[in-house]
């Protein structure tokens, strides 16, 4: 594995949350470097399976070879169409890691750093959607706000996206260089801090994350067995809330719901009943884990 690739986030918790059975068919929806993938490999026999989804072609460079390893090349919102595609209708466990991968990061050609200039892609599958320069390019000032406000908790989001907007009226944008002339002068506070809040949104909207989580999250349920584990680790408040929410009640709003006779319907117990987050001594280690959250539950 390249040292350099990606830095797996809570590695161990995350594995060890799987509780992991040797003879098991277990998914890792977001194979990135493989770091989780291995793990669980080194926890099966030769009875056992794993299946790793994701939809960025650049993860073919670490890649496994292992029989018991099958890779989909795919988004997790396909989680249950591909399973069963390939003949699986149950697995004993799930594993989402939902941070952008450090190889994401350091290529300056995916866009989605602001610490080069290269073009406004940030697309993790780049063969298909719209790229952040045709957001930024062709969306009212009120989608613009709309994003940045949900998607980055950017403060004064109704004010960059009309500045935003009148700054393609003559020229359009093409490259980060182009996004960080009009962003820079309306940060608030901590520019470092305001650039990751719009960057975030728009890579966010450009990928449909918080759509994808949902339907992945949904499928989830449907294909786990009985006593399987789902473990997700999140990297903000968005996607924390949208996981505890739906491990709490199968919904995305978090209320429980109960059938005819008052029964409630909770079809998951929660593992996890404060999420697991990294020790200081990884965050040292790699400051990128500073903000991920490990939520647990278990299928009844």
């Amino acid at each position: 594995m390249s040292a350099t690739y990606h830095t797996t986030v809570l590695l161990n918790e995350a594995v060890e949350a799987l509780n992991v059975r040797p003879d098991g068919t277990y998914v890792d929806a977001t194979f990135g470097g493989g770091g989780h993938s291995r793990l669980i490999l080194m926890g099966l026999t030769t009875n056992g399976k794993l299946i790793g989804f994701d939809q960025d072609e650049d993860v073919r460079s670490q890649m496994l070879e292992d029989k018991r390893f099958m890779f989909l090349n795919h988004n997790f919102r396909e989680l249950k169409r591909m399973l069963r595609f390939s003949a699986i209708r149950r697995v004993d466990g799930i594993l989402a890691d939902l941070g952008v991968s450090s190889h994401q990061f350091d290529e300056a050609e995916r866009g989605f750093s602001y610490r080069f200039d290269a073009p406004l892609d940030m697309r993790m599958n780049q063969n298909e959607g719209k790229t952040a320069a045709d957001i930024l390019n062709s969306f009212t000032a009120e989608n613009l706000q709309k994003i940045l406000s949900e998607y980055g908790e950017v403060r004064n989001a109704k004010t960059l996206a009309q500045a935003l907007v009148a700054a393609r009226s003559g020229k359009i944008f093409q490259n980060i260089s182009d996004l960080l002339a009009v962003s820079d002068p309306l940060s608030m506070g901590d520019k470092i801090r305001y650039r990751s809040q719009v960057f975030q949104a728009l890579r966010m909207e450009v990928n449909d994350e918080v759509g994808a989580l949902k339907d992945f999250l949904q499928q989830s349920l449907d294909v786990l067995t009985t006593g399987g584990r789902l473990a997700v680790i999140t990297f903000h408040s968005i996607e924390d809330r949208l996981v505890k929410n739906f491990m709490k009640s199968a919904n995305f709003d978090g209320e429980l719901q109960s059938d005819f006779y008052g029964n409630i319907h909770r079809p998951f117990k929660v593992i996890t009943k404060k999420p697991i987050e990294p020790t200081q001594e990884e965050i040292r280690n790699n400051p990128r884990a500073r903000s991920a959250k490990l939520r647990v539950a278990e299928k009844v």
